[in-house]
């Protein structure tokens, strides 16, 4: 992000004046062109209040358009157990109503993303039949085979389109999507590989294209005098649905007439193809934008384009461009709801930049309840009460921190204790800099944005360097500790990758790692210990995530022979959640790595080559804490309230997980014991 020098006396850029312009999108008008478009969070109507805070919230950040999940019109679309938005009824809709109303406190526009799956729908809650234009089996699910649509169908599937169209003007949304992306059922009509149809819907594109056009022209005639009428479409149209370009253009030209706005995204639903919310390990930002011109080509109408943007810059060229009307974005939003307002204000070294590791798509779709690795507020809104930009004041600022270890939870805590307003806190390390395990992380090919994580964070401790001291070079021991003078200390001590071979499959050390030359992920790329171009290499992968594959990948490019050994089938299955796995794996091919998938040696003597590197288990540094546990009698004389531990000396884990932990306790240090978590707000239905 390129930050004008004079940002922090004069605003923004003017450069960046565009990007504040109003947008006109059918009968309602857009304050700016920042646009959240539909992303999945796992809250949908199971919870309504977590639902509309984490909208609201981006309200209040300037995003002019915040927008639901995919929505179900019907219990004919019903996804389960992954969680949507519903509009099936008037519950579902006084549900969502909380969300609109939190978006129009601040000045947004609300969005609803109306959804019906077709064959994706697995109907798993409603036991009912999945809906298709014919009878072809899910692509991806062999089982879930459709019933083929009769007219009657086709024409129930319309109305309750309109329905839930109407239900969603009356509970206050401004834009109404005929969503038609993804693979879902619009597309299925379009599709001659999943409409194999001989009527009035099937063989010539016309006919493919009139279900899509109807129900656009039935929900625009509904409610388009109130509600501005969005269609969500693929600009590269491959999907796997076999929709060719020429054709996804002609039905833009096609139902042009009756829509206000085109939200563009790209690729399908799943797998390889799957590029909308393409990690940055792939995908750079912007990469969607000569998709998006295709699109820009055939209509007038203003266009959402998204592609991870987090640079005003990139914003700014693209808008002026014509590619694009309208920002649109739901993984920077996530990572900074904040982003319109701090960029309006020129306040840029202050955005949150995301970092494009999809850790929100993995829990929002596997985990039920979304998160994020660069703001640990996300989700957190409602039910725990945290605000991405302010923190409730300690009662006691007259008292010193010490946080002992600079990784990403020692860094976050550090930083929200400052935002509360402690009299001073000491982050101290033992390491050469800040960031722990992020300090080489961001080495392995293609992570160097989660560098993010530390540039912003180290940002953040500048403009606190009044409150926050930071120490480098600094080990500390039990007695030094309790020397210090410090009325609470936080642990952050991080966690270490196992010398010999511990993991979860064996339940314990891998025998024989004593007899061969093995190395840790740390030996190699923080002490510096060597492996020559053409040595052998075995990189031992128990975790299934990104360290095993990143430092086979590195290996190779560095002129090694290099094996990754791993248990799981296929290789990084975590990374499947994350959208990296195909990708990755096709990319460990192409650079030479053989992979032995499905194998773990019973004896590390088994494993034929020169070095074993052992990314099998992580191990928590937590010698101090137990130490100064054993030595709890002295706190007293030492002046010493309180100590805590968090983030990975707790319990090795995902880094967005160590740096909520470290929020958390930051958030929670006077809340009695930190060491356990506040509870926090549940949403159960009523019974009765």
């Amino acid at each position: 992000m390129t930050m004008p020098s004079d940002s922090h006396t004069t605003g923004r850029d003017p450069r960046h004046d565009v990007l504040f312009e109003p947008v006109q999108i059918g009968p309602v008008t857009a304050r700016n062109r920042f646009y959240q478009v539909p992303h999945c969070t796992g809250f949908g109507v199971e919870k309504p209040w977590t639902q509309a805070a984490f909208r609201g919230t981006k309200a209040e950040g300037g995003w002019a358009v915040v927008s639901t999940e995919y929505c179900s019109i019907s219990a004919e679309s019903d996804e389960s157990p992954y969680v949507s938005a519903r509009l099936w009824d008037d519950e579902d809709a006084a549900a969502l109503r909380l969300m609109t109303d939190e978006a129009h406190r601040h000045g947004a526009l609300a969005a609803v993303e109306l959804w019906h799956g077709g064959s994706h729908a697995e109907q798993r809650e409603s036991r009912l039949p999945p809906l298709a234009p014919s009878q072809i089996a899910n692509e991806h699910v062999g089982v879930l085979v459709p019933k083929a649509m009769t007219i009657a169908d086709i024409e129930r599937t319309q109305e309750d389109w309109v329905r839930a169209a109407v239900r969603a003007r009356d509970a206050g949304f401004d834009i109404v999507y005929v969503y038609g992306a993804h693979t879902y059922l619009p597309t299925q009509f379009l599709s001659p590989r999943t409409n194999h149809r001989t009527d009035r819907y099937g063989g010539s594109f016309a006919n493919r294209a009139r279900f899509w056009l109807e129900t656009i022209e039935r929900v625009k005639a509904a409610i388009g005098d109130r509600c501005a009428i969005a269609v969500r479409i693929a600009a590269d149209t491959l999907e796997g649905a076999g929709v060719e370009p020429d054709e996804g253009i002609a039905f833009v030209r096609l139902a042009d007439p009756h829509v206000d706005l085109w939200d563009v995204t790209a690729g399908g639903l799943a797998g390889i193809e799957r590029v909308d919310s393409g990690p940055s390990r792939f995908f750079p930002e912007g990469h969607q934008r000569q998709l998006t011109g295709w699109i820009r080509a055939a209509t007038k109408k203003p266009v959402v384009g998204t592609g991870r943007y987090t640079d005003p810059d990139r914003m700014a060229a693209d808008v002026a461009s014509g590619v694009i009307d309208m920002i649109g974005a739901a993984r920077p939003s996530i990572a900074d709801p904040f982003l319109p307002r701090k960029i309006e204000e020129g306040r840029y070294g202050d955005v949150r930049e995301c970092i494009g590791c999809n850790a929100c798509y993995s829990r929002s779709i596997w985990g039920r309840h979304l998160g994020c690795t660069q703001n640990a507020t996300a989700g957190e809104e409602h039910r725990r009460g945290w605000h991405p930009e302010r923190f409730t004041p300690v009662a006691d600022t007259d008292r010193d921190v010490l946080v002992v270890g600079a990784g990403p939870a020692g860094l976050e805590c550090a930083i929200v204790l400052a935002r509360r307003g402690f009299r001073r806190v000491h982050l101290v390390t033992a390491d050469g800099d800040v960031g722990g395990s992020l300090r080489w992380i961001p080495k392995l090919p293609g992570l160097g944005e989660w560098g993010r994580l530390v540039d912003w964070r180290k940002g953040q401790l500048a403009a606190l360097r009044r409150q926050v001291e930071v120490h480098t070079r600094s080990a500390l021991t039990a007695e030094d500790v309790l020397a210090y003078g410090a009325q609470i200390v936080v642990l952050a001590t991080g966690s270490r990758w196992a010398a010999d071979g511990t993991n979860g499959l064996t339940s314990g050390p891998l025998p024989g790692v004593e007899h061969v030359r093995s190395l840790t992920p740390e030996q190699l790329m923080v002490n510096g210990a060597m492996i020559e171009p053409g040595e052998a290499v075995t990189v031992l992968d128990c975790e299934g995530y990104f360290v095993g594959p990143g430092i086979a990948e590195r290996l190779a490019l560095g002129g090694c022979q290099t094996t990754l050994m791993t248990p799981y089938s296929p290789v990084a299955p975590w990374c499947d959640q994350t959208l990296e796995g195909p990708r990755l794996r096709a990319r460990l091919a192409a650079v030479g790595v053989v992979v032995a998938e499905g194998r773990m040696p019973a004896d590390a003597r088994e494993v034929v080559a020169d070095v074993v590197v052992l990314a099998t288990q992580r191990l928590s540094n937590d010698a101090l804490g137990l130490e100064l546990a054993g030595r709890a009698t002295a706190w007293a004389a030492a002046g010493l309230d309180l100590v805590v531990s968090a983030g990975d000396c707790v319990a090795p884990r995902l880094i967005a997980d160590a740096i909520f932990d470290g929020h958390r306790v930051g958030r929670e240090i006077d809340a009695g014991d930190p060491s356990r978590a506040l509870p926090y707000r549940r949403e159960r239905p009523l019974v009765g």
